[in-house]
């Protein structure tokens, strides 16, 4: 049976601003019946009008191939009846290695999808890996579409969650080289954990010169500088690692 118009319409205005993607319940809360939707999932007699891509995420015939489609298919299992444009931080925003890999930092593996919420939540994906903060605005960013953390607040979790400081030192510096994020929000983020590699408590300073001093950065030294600017001394000298982050670096779709 052919699909009527009026029900393709109905999955293209949803899948039009997910990336060509739709959600199970999304179609649902749309009037577009379960027996439809696996009706339309299946290839005979012809090709299939919904492509599967995760359980419940389908992509509809046609449409372009996103870009890191299986993230984005995680991203929309987290809240499936809530479609992309109205989500908030509550439904999850992109974080950890997967933030890594969307930027196109460093060279972690990005081989779970990593998401940051505010509440508890469990998912019984293993290559899904939640994890629970309360982000504040500043913290996050739009890139592709998708809600992610900014580099500095990557790098912050990634050191928080035992990667090894190699490998973060070289996000930061993927990040400042590429103009994505400015030194000083590094310093910020990190001064919390200055006292795990033998610093005193929040000196942020400290803690991002030894990290892009362990990958030899070439312009560490200008970096630095920068991020001492931004340092402040209002009311006098101020507290280690204490810094005002500048607005962040719009930059390569950053919103």
């Amino acid at each position: 049976m052919v699909p009527g118009y009026p029900t393709l319409r109905r999955l293209g205005e949803i899948a039009e601003e997910q990336w060509g993607l739709v959600t199970r319940r999304q179609a649902e809360a749309a009037g577009v019946s379960r027996a439809t939707m696996t009706r339309l999932s299946a290839s005979a007699p012809g090709p299939a009008v919904l492509e599967r891509v995760a359980s419940g995420v389908y992509r509809l015939h046609g449409a372009p191939l996103p870009d890191h489609p299986e993230l984005r298919a995680a991203w929309l299992q987290l809240a499936p009846e809530v479609p992309a444009w109205r989500r908030t931080a509550a439904q999850g925003t992109v974080s950890h290695r997967s933030a890594a890999s969307l930027y196109g930092l460093g060279h972690l593996p990005a081989d779970r999808h990593e998401f940051t919420l505010d509440s508890r939540r469990q998912s019984r994906r293993p290559d899904v890996r939640l994890h629970i903060r309360r982000l504040q605005d500043d913290d996050r960013a739009e890139l592709t579409g998708l809600p992610v953390t900014r580099p500095s607040r990557t790098a912050a979790d990634l050191l928080a969650d035992g990667e090894d400081p190699g490998a973060v030192a070289q996000v930061i510096a993927d990040a400042i080289g590429q103009r994505i994020e400015q030194p000083a929000a590094f310093a910020g983020t990190l001064a919390p954990y200055a006292t795990r590699f033998g610093l005193r408590r929040g000196e942020g300073l400290e803690l991002l010169a030894w990290l892009l001093e362990t990958v030899a950065a070439p312009e560490a030294a200008r970096w630095l500088r920068d991020a001492r600017a931004h340092v402040d001394d209002s009311s006098g000298p101020a507290a280690p690692g204490r810094v005002v982050v500048p607005t962040p670096t719009l930059a390569r779709g950053i919103t």
